[in-house]
């Protein structure tokens, strides 16, 4: 029994407390499996009150993602916050070239030598002044190449990864951003509100933030 996108991957985040009854190796016997199957499953550990934990994971079968999830919570994790989302290629970036398509629906996770980690998702506003939805697709599309260019000018300190949502969660992307330093991310999205398509259009859900390890680094920080 599978269930896989036509194109791209699922994407699963958890962010979650640890129940007294919290079995490490029970979690680490749950993320091998899966990975031993070809999922991607990226620990964070989180700063704040929001969560203690966060697990991004990744992969083709939907159906191999929600067993993950059952033995994550097996394992005493108690899910505080989710979100559902599929990778993807954006309408406007069609005629890409196709590596960069490949790494938009199969990312390799985590990039290497960026450990500062956030998570939010967002929509575009619907509003009586601001409707993104009421613009023409040139104009649309001629936003978002002024939105990109802006991202792109921290290539190198942060690495983007948005997944679609649109009629599976309550947002419609998930964005991840991985950065060199904590304050990359910072500078990368207080940079990008400045952009008219996120001043006028964005909505944006709350953040997650911390820093991406190893599982066994991950539980430690964590005193499990």
């Amino acid at each position: 029994m599978a269930l896989t996108p036509t194109t791209g991957w699922g994407v699963l985040h958890l962010f979650c407390r640890l129940a007294p009854d919290f079995d490490a190796n029970a979690l680490r016997k749950a993320v091998s499996a899966a990975e031993a199957d070809g999922y991607q499953v990226v620990p964070v550990a989180l700063l704040g009150h929001k969560a203690d934990l966060g697990l991004m994971a990744l992969g083709p079968d939907v159906w191999r993602l929600r067993r993950l999830q059952t033995e994550l919570v097996g394992s005493g994790l108690v899910a505080v916050e989710s979100y559902v989302s599929l990778t993807e290629v954006s309408e406007y970036a069609a005629g890409v070239p196709e590596e960069l398509r490949q790494a938009r629906l199969f990312p390799q996770l985590p990039p290497e030598g960026k450990d500062a980690f956030c998570f939010y998702p967002m929509s575009k506003r619907r509003g009586e002044q601001h409707n993104w939805y009421a613009l023409d697709f040139d104009a649309r599309k001629e936003l978002m190449m002024g939105h990109g260019k802006v991202g792109r000018t921290f290539h190198g300190r942060v690495v983007q990864v948005i997944t679609g949502s649109t009629g599976l969660d309550d947002y419609e992307w998930g964005v991840t951003l991985f950065g060199v330093h904590p304050d990359d991310l910072k500078d990368c999205v207080y940079e990008m509100r400045f952009d008219e398509a996120s001043a006028l259009y964005a909505e944006f859900g709350p953040f997650y933030t911390g820093m991406v390890g190893g599982l066994d680094d991950v539980l430690s920080v964590l005193g499990a």
